[in-house]
């Protein structure tokens, strides 16, 4: 296990509410004409809020309702159940699809980073019906948070996108855990976060996410 240092969490939460905060600024106006094209298209709610795992603690794990625009169906897991994101998955709504690929459907989870739950970086937030399989089928999978809370963006997802098979968190685990490696260091730290943060939003820009 790996664990960050006093500066580097210090300074991570810092950073977390300064961006949420400005990244909520600049990006409220676009709140309600992301709400009026999800409604028109679909019925439903506009925000999707989802259980997920948040960080590992010594004594316990921590859990949280991630929020998110709605991008799927209402009803897109009502005879499945919780099943993984596929390529051209049919659940997902036209509007979904654009989301999905500026990331826009991400945005809400300022609120999630304020409350302290999220990190604007790190690990993927997994959910918890997928959680005990994947602790089961791969090697140091929990230890993943450990210490680290899951972000809205991170190595893992700007490398890999959405997961589809347990082989694509196997790989996700490990940028996970080197992210958690270089974290310990301030400098170290800094410099892979603005790294991460600038692919962020060139994908954002270009519509290369999934």
């Amino acid at each position: 296990m790996f664990m960050q240092s006093t500066a580097v969490t210090l300074a991570k939460r810092a950073l977390d509410i300064t961006g949420a905060m400005a990244g909520l600024a600049l990006t409220l106006p676009l709140f309600p004409l992301i709400a009026l094209a999800i409604k028109v298209e679909s019925p439903g709610p506009v925000f999707f809020r989802q259980l997920r795992i948040g960080a590992a603690l010594p004594d316990r794990t921590l859990m949280f309702e991630m929020i998110k625009f709605r991008s799927m169906r209402q009803d897109a897991e009502r005879g499945s159940g919780a099943v993984w994101a596929q390529k051209n998955d049919p659940r997902v709504t036209r509007v979904g699809k654009i989301l999905r690929k500026t990331r826009l459907d991400e945005l809400p989870q300022f609120i999630n980073v304020l409350r302290g739950e999220m990190s604007l970086i790190g690990p993927r937030p997994e959910r918890p019906g997928f959680y005990q399989k994947l602790e089961t089928a791969i090697p140091y999978f929990a230890e993943r948070t450990y210490g680290l809370k899951p972000g809205i963006t991170g190595l893992a997802q700007v490398k890999q996108g959405y997961d589809e098979t347990i082989d694509d968190v196997r790989r996700k685990v490990a940028f996970d855990h080197a992210y958690a490696i270089r974290s310990q260091s301030l400098v170290e730290w800094l410099r892979m976060d603005l790294g991460i943060a600038f692919q962020t939003v060139a994908i954002m820009a270009f519509g290369r996410g999934r």
